[in-house]
């Protein structure tokens, strides 16, 4: 699709979608609980509506009525064997939480997901998952989906020390280890975002959070809650990034999230000298109202226990810092080559066709500021965050036109993404 360019400045005030992390779990967790739990705002992008679709295929009756999620929960024991495989399409998180939660049911399965999902390792939760007594096997070494998994109605609690810095491999673990006797350990490498944790707490549970190390214990039961999502952050960051580098312009942005393991851009955003502001913060919901706009930046180094709390994000950085003034570093990043793309690689390469300088290393990128950008052909590979970091750059555009390729993969996590564009870009 042809995208808009040469943006004359974004005005205006934006909802963006419900927090796609939270929606996941809201589902999951409101089939564990014992009764109805409503979930309002949730995020209805195809990600987690796969969420939704494998657990109406495991028993569990969910409506939708479009204005509110109703999930009559079933409880860890009433979950019930599938059909036919458990389509996962290109959610990550799907397929790896879900991985940990039937690693405890006493049921096999097969799992498998778009050919994008079956290019993504998932052996850093298969070979946990096996230490505690469940049977998985995958394609080659790496444990690629279709994974077919025979679980273990009494898992063997576990002492793991993760490798990787992910939440979907803790998650997992987690979910994993509420089904065991026992108690299990679990210590991250760096601390990642705690959803899982927050909402074990949201929903009755017990779980034990000293710094990296996670103790929970097996045999919990949870009940049925109301759960009002906030935005995802990782929707709003590009709109933040917009308001920063388009020029004439400014951006409010209502009811986001800002749990503290997701706010790694803003502290990149106010590193680099971005106009940027919080207010009607609400402590509880974690949630604030944010304003952004054209901005003069410079570089910076983006390293260490921060790149955790902006994974997602590091796509919309990179363009952010094309347009700052001087060098910006990208390192600690190895976990974006096994995004839903190598994130790396096709970041750089999308950018760099449309005239950033922008070097590739082995876990991030160097960043030449500040660089014009002109038109080019632009493929997203699948990638939703792809397409909405190159609509966001197309702005910027004032030679050629940028031709976006598979733009539909935008739809995974924010659907109504081009008329929240539309509705911001002015024309007068």
């Amino acid at each position: 699709m042809k995208l808009q360019t040469n943006s004359r400045g974004l005005q205006g005030r934006l909802k963006v979608p419900g927090d796609k992390s939270i929606s996941h779990r809201s589902i999951i967790f409101g089939s564990l609980a014992e009764g109805e739990t409503r979930v309002y705002d949730i995020l209805r992008g195809e990600d987690v509506l796969s969420t939704m679709q494998v657990f109406r295929d495991l028993g569990v009756d969910i409506q939708d009525d479009g204005q509110v999620v109703r999930i009559e929960g079933r409880g860890f024991s009433g979950l019930k064997a599938p059909k036919n495989p458990l389509d996962m399409g290109n959610s990550g998180t799907s397929i790896r939480l879900i991985s940990g939660l039937l690693a405890g049911q006493d049921f096999a399965v097969e799992m498998f997901g778009d050919d994008s999902l079956s290019k993504r390792p998932m052996d850093r939760v298969t070979i946990p998952l096996r230490q505690m007594g469940a049977e998985i096997a995958g394609q080659t070494e790496r444990d690629l989906p279709p994974l077919k998994l025979r679980g273990k109605k009494k898992l063997e609690p576990i002492h793991y020390q993760l490798p990787v810095a992910s939440a979907q491999v803790k998650s997992a673990l987690i979910f994993a280890a509420l089904q065991t006797e026992g108690e299990s350990v679990i210590l991250e490498k760096e601390l990642t975002r705690n959803h899982t944790e927050d909402m074990i707490q949201q929903f009755g549970g017990q779980i034990s959070v000293s710094g990296k190390e996670i103790r929970i214990r097996g045999g919990q039961t949870f009940q049925a809650q109301e759960v009002r999502v906030p935005g995802d952050i990782s929707s709003a960051a590009f709109w933040l990034v917009a308001g920063l580098i388009v020029p004439h312009s400014k951006i409010v942005l209502e009811n986001v999230g800002i749990n503290e393991t997701r706010t790694g851009i803003l502290d990149v955003i106010k590193a680099m000298g971005g106009k940027i502001s919080l207010d009607q913060i609400d402590p509880v919901a974690k949630s604030a109202r944010i304003t952004v706009e054209t901005s003069e930046l410079k570089g910076t180094l983006i390293k260490g226990e921060i790149i955790p709390r902006l994974i997602d994000e590091l796509p919309i950085i990179a363009l952010l810092a094309t347009q700052a003034s001087g060098e910006t570093v990208i390192a600690d990043a190895e976990e974006l080559k096994v995004k839903e793309t190598d994130r790396i690689q096709v970041v750089a390469d999308a950018l760099n066709a449309m005239g950033a300088k922008i070097t590739p290393t082995a876990d991030g990128m160097i960043i030449e500021g500040k660089t014009p950008l002109h038109g080019a052909r632009v493929n997203t590979f699948g990638d939703h965050r792809i397409g909405m970091m190159t609509a966001i750059a197309a702005l910027l555009v004032k030679e050629g036109e940028v031709d976006l390729e598979r733009a539909e993969a935008i739809n995974t996590s924010y659907p109504s993404f081009f008329t929240d564009l539309e509705g911001l870009n002015k024309h007068d």
